[in-house]
């Protein structure tokens, strides 16, 4: 049965999402490098994970882009909580959320993580900032927040879900323009607080100091890495450093960006999709992503059967 079109009840739901945590906890504990595929609503879950890909990114920009707002907090959690069941419930393979800052304070991050849990997420990473948030890649606003206050966003969410949910703790220090020091730090006090793991973020386009961090910090917790921007670094070097887990963070929307783009183009120019047909999927590919078959035969299992 395709698992988009699979319908568990809710004693069935509880120990799949919690056997999905493991399975999350258990990737980026490994010792092989790890790595997780963004994606953004059902369709591009269903197609990452028929890539092979062992875990999901759900991607606060990707999430944000495809309902059409900014990565600055302007969809609310109750929206991202919405698509990442679908995303759940599209795959077999733990989805790990990109929570923001948690929305607000460690009441609105308990709240959020609890919901997400409830949907069968299988983890949640929180970044060091306020609310509302600003990407990463935008600007340079990127107020930090204070180390006690989020650590008790990191330890609410903690108490508030079940043992087996991965908390990542995302440091924006380096983001922020400051140094190395303030980044471990912040590694410290958010160990302590409870995270599972630690995500450090840079937006330089070569990876010396998230390599700087990952040989400083020695691997006292997992480290997570998101190379959007040194994405000319090899693979071979974070295995070196004992990087834990990389996240391909936006790549199925910004591969669904250009190829919308030069198909409407195309058809625009041309008024025919004539010329296109062997530029894009096929109907029977779609319909077999989205399950289909399994439509059918459940209509013959509970529609009566017709006679002449």
């Amino acid at each position: 049965m395709n698992k988009a079109i699979s319908y568990p009840t809710e004693a069935e739901a509880l120990p799949v999402a919690a056997a999905l945590s493991t399975t999350l906890r258990e990737l980026i504990r490994s010792n092989d490098l790890a790595f997780l595929m963004e994606a953004h609503d059902g369709l591009s879950a269903a197609i990452a994970e028929r890539a092979g890909f062992k875990g999901l990114w759900a991607s606060g920009l990707s999430i944000s882009s495809a309902l059409g707002y900014r990565d600055a907090n302007e969809a609310s959690w109750t929206q991202v909580v919405d698509v990442v069941e679908r995303m759940v419930d599209a795959t077999g393979i733990p989805v790990l959320v990109d929570g923001d800052s948690g929305f607000g304070n460690f009441n609105n991050a308990r709240i959020v993580a609890r919901k997400l849990e409830q949907r069968g997420a299988a983890g949640i990473c929180l970044e060091d900032k306020g609310f509302p948030k600003m990407n990463s890649f935008v600007g340079d606003r990127h107020p930090l927040a204070d180390i006690a206050e989020f650590s008790g966003r990191l330890m609410a969410v903690k108490d508030t879900t079940g043992p087996d949910f991965v908390v990542v703790a995302r440091i924006e220090a380096l983001i922020a323009g400051h140094g190395l020091d303030e980044a471990l730090i912040r590694a410290h006090a958010y160990a302590k607080a409870g995270a599972d793991a630690i995500l450090i973020h840079s937006r330089k386009a070569v990876a010396d100091e998230i390599l700087a961090f990952a040989k400083e910090w020695d691997n006292k917790l997992p480290v997570v890495i998101v190379p959007t921007k040194y994405y000319k670094t090899p693979v071979s070097a974070y295995r070196k450093a004992g990087i834990s887990t990389v996240i391909w963070a936006n790549h199925t929307m910004r591969a669904a960006i250009a190829g919308m783009r030069d198909i409407c183009a195309r058809i625009q120019s041309e008024e025919s999709i004539a010329g296109i047909e062997e530029r894009v999927a096929g109907l029977d590919e779609l319909f077999d992503l989205i399950g289909y078959d399994e439509l059918a035969r459940a209509e013959d299992q509970y529609l009566p059967k017709q006679t002449g």
